[in-house]
């Protein structure tokens, strides 16, 4: 049974969509004024490995990620930079993209864009000015009374009569701090002088939609007006997504999400991530420095999802070494030639019970990962002791395909061509230590190493590896 955390309810609940096999899942995207970091992703990637776990479970699943493309942080950047909107946006969205292939995450079914979602966020304002939980306040701005909703606080465990509410306390800003909690803006009232000439005609004047009507508006019109899993990083959990169950649960009349999930922060070398610390990385600042998408993806993924993780480049060379332990597995594997002797079937069925149990209670990665090294472990030993036969290390191979499809890094593919002139080296090299020739035989060993390439001993012989 898959038992996911509720941050709603602060506990594990075994988990079944609405309709029975169908989830209906939405994550909060990127607002795309930057490159994202490598925070940004952590979140990313935990919504990829819940993603990829509910269809290695056998559900189907629908995943809606909006790209926040309207803003304070979009318009301020348009406007410093003389451009739309849209060219201000676009380079970002473009790079979100990329990155999202670079790290391998499945695609999600919808990526829709705010900008495109404007009628309907419009829509949704009136309808709740129409139930009397919203309203135009004296700046022509559109807030929403929190006090009209008695659920408010339910995400974040705040009591509604802790918070300070009412015209006297609205503020405008897309974000405000879980100290000053007040009535939200729906429709931010336009300003020449903030926003330039990006705007939206309404029938409360010109402006634009405030950043939390939008996710509400996108989720809904894709996914319905109840949905089974709404994902973020636990800096969305307020006042974001408090705000969304507010105006949605009030538009619609309906429970607007079953199960809330949050990754935590990440931290760079113990300090909170921050450009003026010097410690801000985006991905491609790790990409330039060496790294590869896969290394990255494990480092993200490889701690559980409510534990904060600690990056550091100690642990990302800690992860280089274990992904270079499992391409050297998986090139034994497709090395064995023999007849079979031992058959694998029992390393496999247990493996596949402890990797699944892992991921059913609450994505525990960790747990699943120490289970494909136990494996790893015992197939080397088998392999060691001339056990394994051709057929079994392919069943070994497949099996390790079904594991990826959740992890997405594991090395499978021939992906390490060696040039035809350093294969003959090494056969040089192997004439010259079968004739004691050790001068030659060092000479070619450098040779091959200023290549980039080393030289490994095997049981089956020597072969050639990246540096």
């Amino acid at each position: 049974m898959l038992k996911l955390y509720n941050t709603e309810s602060r506990e594990k609940e075994p988990f079944s969509p609405n309709d029975g096999q169908h989830v209906k899942m939405y994550t909060c995207g990127p607002t795309v004024y930057h490159f994202a970091h490598i925070g940004n992703f952590r979140a990313f990637l935990f919504e990829d490995v819940l993603r990829r776990t509910l269809k290695y479970l056998g559900f189907k699943v629908t995943q809606v990620m909006n790209l926040t493309d309207v803003d304070d942080k979009t318009i301020k950047g348009a406007i410093r930079d003389n451009v739309t909107l849209d060219e201000f946006t676009k380079p970002y969205k473009e790079a979100f993209f990329e990155d999202l292939k670079t790290l391998n995450v499945d695609p999600a079914e919808y990526y829709p864009q705010a900008t495109d979602f404007i009628p309907k966020m419009i829509e949704m304002i009136q309808g709740l000015i129409d139930k009397g939980v919203a309203y135009v306040g004296a700046d022509s701005s559109v807030y929403f009374a929190i006090r009209k909703f008695p659920r408010y606080g339910c995400l974040s465990h705040l009591h509604l009569d802790e918070l300070r509410s009412g015209a006297s306390n609205r503020v405008q800003n897309d974000e405000y701090d879980k100290e000053s909690v007040s009535d939200f803006v729906l429709w931010k009232a336009y300003d020449p002088e903030r926003d330039g000439q990006i705007y939206w005609d309404s029938p409360y004047g010109k402006g634009r939609p405030g950043w939390h009507l939008e996710c509400s508006a996108m989720a809904m019109d894709i996914l319905g007006s109840s949905i089974d899993i709404h994902c973020g990083g636990v800096d969305n959990m307020f006042p974001h997504h408090e705000n969304e169950i507010a105006q949605s649960e009030c538009y619609s009349g309906e429970r607007f999400v079953k199960l809330w999930m949050h990754s935590e922060h990440l931290i760079v070398d113990n300090k909170k991530m921050s450009k003026s610390l010097g410690n801000f990385y985006t991905l491609r600042d790790l990409l330039a420095k060496g790294y590869s998408g896969r290394e990255i993806r494990y480092m993200l993924i490889h701690t559980h999802y409510k534990t904060q993780l600690n990056f550091t480049f100690q642990g990302l060379e800690a992860i280089r070494s274990s992904l270079d332990r499992i391409k050297t597995f998986v090139t034994r594997l497709r090395e064995v030639s023999g007849p079979e002797t031992e058959s694998v079937a029992s390393f496999i069925v247990e493996t596949q019970s402890r990797f699944k149990a892992a991921l059913q209670d609450d994505l525990n990665v960790s747990l699943a990962l120490a289970a494909l090294f136990d494996f790893i472990r015992d197939i080397h030993s088998l392999i060691d002791q001339n056990r394994l036969g051709k057929l079994d290390a392919l069943n070994v191979i497949n099996f390790l395909k079904r594991i990826d499809s959740v992890l997405g890094f594991i090395p499978l593919e021939n992906d390490e061509e060696i040039p035809e002139e350093l294969n003959q080296l090494l056969e040089k090299r192997m004439e010259a230590r079968k004739t004691k020739n050790w001068a030659l035989s060092d000479q070619i060993r450098d040779q091959i190493h200023a290549s980039g390439y080393v030289i490994e001993d095997t049981p089956t012989g020597a072969r050639l590896k990246k540096a």
